[in-house]
């Protein structure tokens, strides 16, 4: 959805890849004044790792310049934190993306969908749709989201944290 977003801002649209950009959907433009390439794989989230290694050697552009926007399970709902490296805290996708890049050293929009209730199995929870209650701050959560990563790209991440992240 944040991916979504950033496709409408800078005017583009996300079509099949060919050649090394075949298991993807990739949009080209601007974003805060520098060129960017849009992508989401469109193999199952935990095989990502591949689609992004070749979209990165098809543009010649180095891991740390990689920015991914996923769910973040220890983030509360609604809240966007952006980060470069650490660990994949048991999210496969990143996993992938860490194998195939050979680095953990990639931006991170991170987007908070909080902790399962109860004993729910997270895996069970990430892939179930969002609450009633979650639905009506959905629309504004993807575009804090996307004003996050384009901070990111525009401003640097210490720049774009000291923006994005609440004040303690």
């Amino acid at each position: 959805m944040v991916l979504d977003e950033l496709a409408a801002r800078i005017g583009t649209r996300l079509s099949p890849g060919k050649g090394k950009r075949a298991r993807t959907l990739v949009g080209e433009g601007r974003l805060a004044g520098r060129r960017v390439v849009l992508a989401r794989p469109t193999t199952y989230m935990n095989e990502s790792g591949g689609p992004v290694r070749g979209l990165l050697d098809y543009h010649s552009i180095p891991a740390t310049d990689l920015v991914v926007v996923h769910d973040e399970l220890d983030i509360p709902f609604a809240a966007v934190r952006l980060k470069r490296g650490g660990g994949e805290g048991g999210h496969n996708g990143l996993r992938s993306i860490s194998r195939a890049t050979g680095t953990r050293d990639y931006l991170r929009v991170r987007v908070g969908i909080g902790r399962p209730p109860g004993r729910q199995d997270p895996a069970d929870f990430v892939l179930k749709d969002f609450s009633a209650t979650e639905r009506k701050e959905l629309d504004l959560l993807v575009a804090e989201a996307a004003d996050a990563a384009e901070e990111l790209v525009a401003l640097g991440l210490e720049a774009a944290q000291n923006a994005v992240h609440p004040r303690s």
